[in-house]
């Protein structure tokens, strides 16, 4: 008997949820017994990608959620609401979970993994982060049995596109954005790209699997592209870096012995040099870099985003589901002792994460500055007093008739390059700062 699914959505990835489902051939057994119950839509009379009877459509999608005919109700309609109601709702109903949205998981999580655990059901993610690269479930699974030090990757292929288009044509981000947009690779409102918001959502839920703790979204710090200028990618080139929009979580390597989940979390462009596994990772390709102990380093590549992509992943979760609902031979729900525990999500406790004026980190800072005798040294001097130490000093030339000054420092505590920074912005020979950048 087949096990069926209620489909919330059937914008690009539903309808490349459905052509999977639709066509099983060459394609592993277990999905020949996945059978589409229901699809919700906006509009029944809307020309779809996929041909499906038009019996299994229906505008109605809280009747999905409640079928007792439905064993796993799939959401990718998107959005906060109505996807987080519906996604309780289902679970309130006995209902296994598969979902492509990280807004939702990444700022309730804990209310539904809660009732989730319950109810004794299953919430699966993997399409949530990277599209389809498989990283939730060998976090969950085979990189498990390691001591996680560190994940960061390039996560949000928009950003991405930008920047690489920037590097390679010498152009300013506005240009850049525009045409991303008319080409579809950038949303009419660019906001949860461009300013790190659908990237700060990845890193979260990444931390919180690799960590095995709860992170609350707004303590994660997030920063965007928006400021990144075709100034600073040639000023990083000629340094030997490249600049990326990287998400990062870490554990906290001056916390003590015992403090296994302080971490930092956070996303911010970051001058990485070329030689780094990530910097060649470029276009709408996303990729994944793991570090931990004794595995070393692990990276995970691919297109985090598309029909094809984001559809393998919610397939590959109901196809985990359909496994072990065939292997214990029951559908209705299980206790939560039940669960599978490399499935389910068990976290309890919450993440302490480092606020960023005690993260450490290098600095690349460019700074515009009148003609006046001695800038360069009061620079130098007021870095020191604040217990930043310089790794170069360059003056690159000349912009309105202000000498252009590039900074990079040592491992600095950020708390006292910020300080020295406003102190700078103060000194009657500097015009302005038009960029602060981390460096990895």
């Amino acid at each position: 008997m087949a096990f069926k699914i209620g489909l919330l959505g059937l914008g690009t990835v539903g309808a490349g949820t459905a052509e999977i489902l639709l066509n099983p051939e060459l394609r592993h057994p277990l999905v020949q017994e996945i059978e589409i119950g229901k699809v919700g839509v906006r509009s029944l009379d809307k020309p779809r990608p996929v041909d499906l009877p038009a019996d299994l459509l229906t505008t109605d999608l809280e009747a999905i959620v409640t079928d007792p005919n439905i064993d796993i109700v799939v959401e990718v309609i998107g959005g906060l609401e109505p996807a987080r109601s519906l996604i309780l709702k289902a679970i309130a109903h006995g209902k296994h979970v598969v979902t492509a949205n990280k807004a939702v998981i990444a700022r309730y999580s804990d209310e539904i993994f809660d009732a989730a655990s319950t109810a004794g059901v299953y919430v699966m993610i993997e399409a949530a982060v990277a599209g389809g690269i498989p990283v939730i479930q060998p976090l969950k699974q085979s990189l498990s049995v390691n001591r996680i030090h560190r994940v960061m990757g390039i996560v949000n292929g928009t950003t991405n596109y930008i920047l690489t288009r920037m590097a390679r044509e010498g152009a300013d981000f506005d240009a850049v954005l525009a045409d991303a947009q008319r080409l579809g690779y950038a949303e009419a409102d660019p906001t949860a790209d461009v300013d790190g918001l659908d990237a700060a959502d990845k890193i979260a839920i990444l931390a919180s699997l690799a960590f095995g703790g709860r992170i609350k979204l707004p303590e994660v710090y997030c920063e965007g592209i928006r400021s990144i200028s075709a100034a600073d990618i040639a000023y990083a080139d000629r340094l030997g870096f490249v600049i990326k929009l990287l998400a990062t979580a870490l554990r906290e390597p001056s916390a003590p012995d015992d403090a296994t989940d302080h971490l930092q979390v956070r996303v911010h462009p970051t001058l990485l040099p070329k030689s780094h596994p990530l910097a060649s990772v470029n276009d709408v390709y996303n990729a994944i870099l793991f570090e931990g102990d004794p595995v070393g380093q692990v990276m995970l590549f691919g297109r985090g985003a598309g029909s094809g992509p984001t559809a393998s992943a919610v397939v590959s979760d109901i196809q985990n589901i359909v496994a072990i609902l065939k292997a214990t031979g029951s559908r209705s729900p299980h206790s939560t002792a039940d669960l599978h525990p490399l499935l389910a999500c068990i976290h309890q406790h919450y993440c302490t994460i480092s606020p960023m004026d005690e993260v450490v980190s290098r600095f690349y800072a460019r700074f515009l500055t009148r003609d006046m005798p001695g800038v360069i040294g009061r620079l130098g001097t007021c870095f020191g007093d604040h217990d930043v130490s310089l790794e170069s000093v360059v003056q690159i030339g000349f912009q309105d008739d202000l000498a252009e000054i590039v900074v990079v420092t040592h491992d600095v505590r950020e708390g006292n390059f910020r300080k020295a920074l406003a102190e700078i912005r103060g000194f009657e020979g500097v015009a302005e700062i038009p960029s602060v950048l981390r460096v990895l």
